[in-house]
């Protein structure tokens, strides 16, 4: 099976659309059909990852046809991100996680701008010049 043909069974067996499957990942429409048409190039790794997360399969499957292509029941428990399972105990920092994380990749950016400066202007402080090198 090729590379373009796996992306195009796991939106499939995810039940979205290339429209949907674009939007999720943050791209064009266009560039799922790329991504699954014959000729099309592969995706970049960035991509590739949250195709895995959206469609909900294996990402070494994905990307190189070895292993399974579903993730088990044990995978799926385990891939719990650090975020969620070990230093997130207030409920509005979680909503404020997974809105960024459902955000299209192009999104995301100007949402922690956002974040920062209503931060800034609650705090009074700007960021630590430490920080806007680590996230700039």
């Amino acid at each position: 099976m090729t590379p373009q043909q796996r992306i195009r069974l796991a939106r499939r067996h995810a039940g979205l659309s290339q429209a949907a499957l674009a939007a999720a990942v943050g791209v064009q429409r266009s560039a799922v059909g790329h991504w699954e048409s014959a000729q099309g190039k592969f995706p970049s790794m960035a991509h590739l990852r949250e195709l895995a997360l959206v469609t909900g399969v294996q990402f070494e499957w994905l990307a190189t046809g070895r292993g399974k292509m579903n993730l088990s029941a044990d995978t799926a428990m385990d891939s719990v991100a650090a975020a969620e399972a070990l230093l997130v105990d207030d409920p509005l920092e979680l909503r404020l996680i997974l809105a960024f994380r459902e955000a299209p990749t192009r999104s995301r950016a100007p949402l922690v701008e956002v974040a920062e400066q209503l931060a800034e202007l609650r705090t009074g402080r700007a960021r630590s010049a430490v920080s806007k090198r680590a996230s700039g």
